[in-house]
């Protein structure tokens, strides 16, 4: 006899004799219902939440306030520092602040005033290293070359000079004054064809600067180079002059 064959355990497709009846007496629950079922199951979670934003809030606006204050008082430091032991003081303390920086300028520059190169050198360094960028660093660039020269180091002062000449980031007043400087120890040196160089430089840069006029002086009292003669070149012809009639 033969065994009729097993019944499959598949569903087929669109079969939903297993689904379960909705009773119709069911209802979905409101929003308010959600809303406290999500409370009771995550408050601790989220009153947690809550209380790391404040404190973070909290943090930063301390900080903040802190610095504002620490400002204060360094701007108040600066303002006070009326000597140059203040202002050594003053920039050691604070050392790394913009204000610290214009510290060591104004103690280049009053050593540099003074002669004392090798200080103002150092202090012109320091200042450019720790304004970074910016008019005043290159202020103190340029007066750490002028040290130089100072201190007798020719050809480290020219070259540094040089670097602001060409540096097109750096202010034109900077850049015509170490221009200028340059063009001026060409002239101390006899060497004619850099004072040309350097004027001509200048007029590019600033035609209107003072140091441009004054580069226009030092090359315009340089000596007038001697006209060389050609050997057994013929003589050079003389002016016809009128002569009156003989015996007249």
């Amino acid at each position: 006899m033969t065994t009729p064959a097993a019944a499959s355990n598949s569903t087929p497709a669109g079969d939903d004799r297993n689904l379960v009846a909705v009773d119709e007496n069911y209802i979905a629950p409101t929003f308010e219902e959600k809303l406290h079922r999500f409370w009771k199951a995550n408050s601790q979670v989220v009153i947690a939440g809550m209380v790391v934003l404040v404190i973070a809030i909290l943090a930063r606006g301390g900080w903040e306030l802190y610095q504002a204050n620490r400002e204060k008082d360094v701007e108040a430091g600066y303002a006070a520092a009326s000597t140059p032991e203040k202002l050594n003081a003053f920039a050691t303390t604070n050392s790394g602040h913009a204000l610290a920086g214009l510290a060591l300028l104004r103690l280049a520059d009053d050593a540099y005033t003074a002669g004392k190169f090798a200080e103002a050198q150092t202090n012109y360094d320091k200042a450019a290293a720790t304004l970074m960028a910016g008019p005043l660093a290159g202020r103190a660039q340029l007066g750490a070359a002028m040290a130089k020269l100072g201190l007798g180091k020719a050809a480290e002062g020219e070259s540094a000079l040089k670097q602001i000449s060409n540096d097109i980031s750096q202010l034109k007043g900077l850049r015509t004054e170490a221009t200028y400087h340059l063009a001026k120890l060409a002239a101390e040196a006899g060497r004619a064809a850099d004072v040309t160089k350097f004027s001509d430089q200048l007029m590019q840069i600033d035609p209107s600067s003072p140091w441009t006029q004054r580069s226009l002086v030092l090359r315009s009292n340089l000596p007038v180079a001697p006209v060389e003669m050609k050997k057994d070149a013929p003589p050079a012809s003389l002016p016809k002059i009128s002569l009156p009639p003989a015996g007249k």
